[in-house]
C-alpha cells in the first residue's frame, strides 16, 4: 500500500492558496456538503457504494448530494456543479478514468479536495487526495483461478468482454490475463486460448451481441470472462439462445444480487465478489481524515472473494430465490 507524504507538505501550496480563497468563498458556512457522482445509478454496484457513502457522510453531519455520471461529459457539468455549489468534498466514481482529468483539476483549482471510489483517474495532473477501490487486479487473477477450475484444467477458447473505459475493469483483464498465462506455459497441452477480446460496454446488450458473435466464429467457445455481472449475463443470454450455456463456462466479476441468482441457478459459474459499502464507507472515512490533516493513504485497495454456487445456496441473502 502506497502512503502519500505528510498533508501539509504535499499540499503547502494548495492549502496556502486555499485558505484564503475558502474564507472569501464562505468555506465556515453551516450547510456541510459533499458532492457524489458514481459512474451510473443504473447500476445496483454503484447505489450501494453510494448510499452507503451517504450514511457514513451523516455520521459526521455532512449531507450528500448523489448524482449518476452516465456519460464522461454529464459527470463533467456534475463536478462542475459541485464546485458552483462549493461542497466541502467531491467523491467520483470516474465514468471515464482520463476524461475525468479535467473536472477534478477545475475542483483542484477550487480547493476542494476530491477522492475517488471504484476507479482511479488515470491523468497524473489530476490531484486526487485518496483512491478507494477493489483489488481489480487481484480479483481479475482469483478470475483466472475459476476459469481454470471451471475447465476442469483442460484448457478452451475463451473470450473476454471488457469495458476499457473503466481503470478497474482494465484491471480486471490484466490480473486475468497473467495467470491465465502462467497457467498455459505449466500447460502446454492443455492452453487456455484467448480467441477474442471485445467490448462489452459493461452492460447486458453489446455484450450478448460479442458473446453472439463469438460463438458465430468459435462454435468451440468454452469459457467467457465478463468484467462485470450485468456483462455476464449477456453473455449467458447468448449461450440460453445458441443452446450453449452447459458447454460455456461463465465467470463474472461484483456479486451483485442478480449475479449470485445467477450464480444460484448454474448460469454463471462464478464471481469475485466486491464490497461497495465498504468502499463508500472508507471513502468517506478518507476525507474526514484529511479534514483533520491526518495522513491519508493515496490508495486503499479491498479484496475480492470467490463466490461459487455452493455459497450461492447458504447466502441468506438469496433465500427467496431458492
Amino acid at each position: 500500500m502506497k502512503f502519500i507524504l505528510p498533508l501539509l507538505f504535499i499540499f503547502s501550496l494548495l492549502i496556502s492558496g486555499c485558505s484564503d480563497a475558502n474564507a472569501k468563498s464562505g468555506k465556515n458556512k453551516k450547510r456541510k456538503v459533499i458532492g457524489i457522482s458514481v459512474m451510473t445509478m443504473s447500476n445496483p454496484f454503484f447505489v450501494e457504494l453510494a448510499n452507503a457513502a451517504k450514511d457514513e457522510a451523516a455520521k459526521y453531519g455532512y449531507e450528500a448530494i448523489i448524482y449518476g455520471g452516465e456519460e464522461a461529459d454529464k459527470q463533467a457539468k456534475q463536478v462542475r456543479d459541485f464546485i458552483t455549489q462549493n461542497v466541502d468534498a467531491i467523491i467520483l466514481a470516474p465514468k471515464d478514468n482520463l476524461a475525468i482529468g479535467g473536472p477534478i483539476k477545475e475542483a483542484n483549482a477550487a480547493c476542494i479536495p476530491v477522492f475517488t471510489a471504484d476507479s482511479g483517474c488515470s491523468d497524473k495532473t489530476a490531484q486526487v487526495v485518496s483512491n478507494v477501490m477493489t483489488d481489480n487486479y487481484g480479483g481479475g487473477k482469483l478470475a483466472a483461478e475459476a476459469m481454470i477450475k471451471a475447465l476442469n484444467n483442460k484448457g478452451g477458447k475463451i473470450l473476454i468482454l471488457d469495458y476499457k473505459e473503466a481503470q478497474s475493469c482494465i484491471l480486471r483483464v490484466d490480473g486475468f490475463k497473467e495467470v491465465i498465462e502462467k497457467y498455459n506455459a505449466k500447460n502446454p497441452s492443455a492452453k487456455i486460448e484467448i480467441v477474442a477480446e471485445l467490448a462489452g460496454a459493461a452492460s447486458e446488450e453489446p455484450s450478448k451481441k460479442a458473446t453472439a458473435d463469438t460463438l458465430n466464429a468459435h462454435p468451440d467457445l468454452a469459457g467467457v470472462f465478463s468484467i462485470n455481472d450485468p456483462s455476464a449475463l449477456g453473455a449467458v443470454v447468448a449461450l440460453k439462445q445458441a443452446k450453449k450455456l452447459k458447454q460455456v463456462k461463465v465467470i463474472g466479476f461484483d456479486g451483485q444480487l442478480i449475479g449470485k441468482q445467477a450464480i444460484l441457478k448454474g448460469e454463471i459459474y462464478a464471481d469475485p465478489i466486491q464490497f461497495p459499502d465498504e468502499i463508500g464507507r472508507k471513502t468517506v472515512q478518507q476525507f474526514i481524515k484529511y479534514q483533520n490533516a491526518e495522513e491519508v493513504p493515496s490508495e486503499i485497495l479491498i479484496d475480492t472473494k470467490l463466490y461459487f454456487q455452493a455459497d450461492a445456496e447458504k447466502d441468506p441473502t438469496l433465500k427467496d430465490a431458492k
